[in-house]
């Protein structure tokens, strides 16, 4: 079993409902088993700002899956859920990252890991930190990432 880490984020309808959801489901996936889940943050939009303020967590999953068919059920629940891809960046009901997996460096059509932009993407990194501060993301660790780029417009939600 490997242990991988996805990123969620929603900023669409009943945000921490859609996190939620997509967990549960993650949990019905055969080969993934959720072990460990940030608690929810509120974050500012990222990339295309004119949109709502996001929902963002991540959990640690124990997955006998291999990383693109780990990729594959996590787009399989965003379309079961709802998801509609119509501007990168943009608003979305639900959205599920992995982030990486089994400590491999991945770099396939649709799937990099480590996540290219984890480094600098606080949102991913603050609930990131929460469940896996150690771990290695590309030569630094997630604790180490957070502290550059910093916490500003984050706020963790109460439980």
């Amino acid at each position: 079993m490997d242990i991988a880490a996805i990123g969620l984020g929603s900023n669409m309808g009943d945000k921490r409902a859609n996190i939620a959801a997509a967990i549960a489901a993650l949990e019905k996936v055969p080969g993934v088993r959720v072990f460990a889940r940030s608690g929810d943050y509120r974050t500012a939009p990222w990339g295309f700002e004119d949109q709502d303020w996001f929902v963002n967590a991540c959990v640690l999953v124990a997955t006998s899956l291999t990383p693109r068919a780990l990729l594959e059920a996590c787009l399989a629940i965003e379309q079961s859920l709802g998801r509609q891809r119509d501007l990168r960046w943009g608003p979305r009901l639900i959205d599920l990252d992995v982030l990486f997996c089994g400590g491999r460096a991945v770099s396939e059509p649709g799937l990099v890991l480590p996540h290219p932009h984890i480094a600098a993407r606080a949102f991913v990194l603050a609930p990131l930190a929460e469940i896996a501060p150690a771990a290695d993301i590309g030569g630094t660790t997630v604790a180490a990432a957070l502290e550059r780029v910093g916490t500003a417009g984050i706020e963790r939600l109460a439980p």
